[in-house]
């Protein structure tokens, strides 16, 4: 009798909780707590979303010539299918707008847009931005726009060696033009490069990301590049393309299209591994070569004096015109932030006959771990974020911040049930709020990703997605996982921790069956 009326009385109360208007709300994190103009969002990228690789008028980018290569031997798959975004837009959006997203953060393919980097655009491309920005808008989620997310087109790599060459800043803001032109009425944030820093070091010195130059000393077996100089060149060449474009955005459109300009950084937590003053200094270093490679110059006008020491002639130099053209030339600085690291002093590295980038650094890294966490997830460090943001703002000043991407991984075939995704999640949003209230500039955060992609470093084997792409469906469904539940109550005021909104998900799916 007892189990029996308690399972009653259990249905009951399950079935008021699903009724009830109320708003429910336990102690935790509520969206009403941040500024009112503060966006919450979602992030995806057009080769790791769009599919359609092949289809109205797109040409190959150097994505996808490096995944149909084989992804440097470190996974398998490709883009070409991808999350059949291309197709399936609208039905997409539809999930954006039931989630309460603020903002949807996607980048527009180079390649799709004007097939060959430069000459004529794809007007089947070109229709398609415009269908996808149109849809966002009517259902007033914001457009924030990335124009390069690792993928240039394929035919100017074959031209002239793409970001090596500083060809590139001509045909780059021509194609910057073509977006705020046919776009920017509707679109107000523009980003010009996703991870300028990364795309410099994975894809010209180590090697394991497009384009894929290294020197052939590299475990890589790049067919070319040089990773003492490349990785240099191409930073100041992307410097120049971002700051060419951004004068053109606010000379020609900000002043009637009311918009922002901004550059985009993978961005790490900085640990000392002991209280050296040697590891203290490498910190230091670290900070100058992975931050302030960019950050200098938007700042400064310059490349931090650390840099010159340590590169020497290998570094390119600004001439006046283009110091002057660089400096102030963002209006907010995007960050996607996941891992943290400690650093160790390693002067010896210096020593090196013919050095590449990461040598340069003269130190260690040492990825953070925690004991709270699997193997496979990314440790919980919102301290370390904090603390990168007051070192940011110290030497370069309170500017505008967009985190771009924060998000946990998990295996593609994991649970639905994503636990690590929510705490993590709750952690670092929670932590921003109290960084706002702290000073900090911060106006917006973006969930990587809003499905599960095909990641750059690990293809479909891991998945950051608050919504599961069944990749054996042919419709590619999408399924809702917990941290996407969680999510959604955070954005609509019904927040509640983890346990709260799996048991209203499955009191939900309860009522559904009665």
């Amino acid at each position: 009798m007892w189990k029996k009326g308690f399972v009653g009385v259990e249905l009951l109360l399950l079935l008021m909780l699903v009724c009830s208007s109320v708003l429910l709300v336990v102690d935790g994190l509520r969206r009403d707590e941040y500024p009112p103009d503060f966006v919450f969002g979602a992030s995806t990228s057009a080769y790791q979303v769009e599919g359609a690789a092949d289809e109205d008028g797109r040409k190959p980018s150097i994505w996808d010539t490096f995944a149909h290569a084989g992804n440097a031997n470190m996974y398998k798959g490709n883009g070409d299918t991808g999350c059949d975004q291309y197709h399936k837009y609208k039905e997409d959006v539809q999930l954006m707008t039931k989630m309460g997203l603020d903002a949807y953060r996607f980048s527009i393919s180079w390649s799709r847009l004007i097939p060959d980097g430069k000459g004529p655009i794809n007007q089947k491309g070109l229709q398609y931005y415009n269908n996808l920005i149109n849809e966002l808008i009517s259902q007033g989620i914001q457009a924030h726009v990335t124009l390069h997310h690792w993928d240039l087109p394929q035919a100017l790599e074959d031209e002239y060696g793409g970001w090596v060459n500083k060809k590139i800043v001509k045909d780059f803001t021509a194609y910057a033009d073509v977006c705020f032109r046919e776009f920017g009425d509707r679109v107000k944030h523009w980003t010009t490069m996703n991870e300028g820093n990364a795309f410099a070091e994975g894809g010209y010195d180590i090697g394991f990301l497009p384009p894929q130059h290294c020197s052939p000393s590299s475990i890589f077996n790049c067919s070319k590049g040089n990773s003492s100089t490349e990785p240099y060149l191409v930073t100041h060449n992307m410097l120049l393309a971002h700051a060419s474009a951004a004068r053109l955005y606010r000379n020609k459109y900000q002043f009637k299209q009311h918009g922002f300009i901004g550059f985009n950084l993978i961005t790490y937590g900085f640990v000392p591994l002991t209280n050296s003053s040697e590891d203290i200094t490498a910190v230091q270093r670290a900070q100058d070569f992975y931050h302030g490679w960019f950050l200098n110059p938007f700042t400064f006008g310059d490349y931090p004096e650390t840099m010159k020491k340590n590169v020497g002639s290998r570094l390119p130099i600004f001439t006046k015109s283009e110091s002057n053209l660089v400096k102030g030339s963002i209006d907010f600085l995007g960050i996607n932030f996941y891992f943290s690291f400690y650093v160790k002093d390693n002067p010896r590295s210096l020593y090196i006959k013919e050095r590449d980038y990461a040598a340069d650094i003269a130190a260690e890294f040492i990825v953070y771990t925690s004991n709270e966490a699997s193997t496979d997830e990314i440790p919980i460090t919102p301290w370390t974020l904090q603390g990168l943001l007051d070192s940011l703002k110290n030497i370069y000043g309170n500017f505008p911040i967009y985190i771009h991407e924060n998000g946990q991984q998990t295996h593609r075939n994991s649970s639905l049930e994503d636990w690590p995704r929510i705490n993590y999640l709750q952690e670092y949003i929670g932590s921003i709020l109290h960084m706002l209230r702290n000073g900090h500039d911060i106006r917006g955060y973006f969930v990587w990703s809003f499905m599960d992609v095909f990641e750059l470093l690990s293809g479909y084997e891991f998945t950051y997605g608050l919504y599961y792409i069944d990749l054996k469906d042919p419709t590619l469904r999408r399924q809702p996982k917990f941290s996407s539940v969680w999510y959604s109550n955070f954005l609509n005021n019904r927040t509640m921790d983890p346990m709260v909104a799996m048991q209203i998900e499955k009191n939900s799916l309860l009522q559904k069956s009665i």
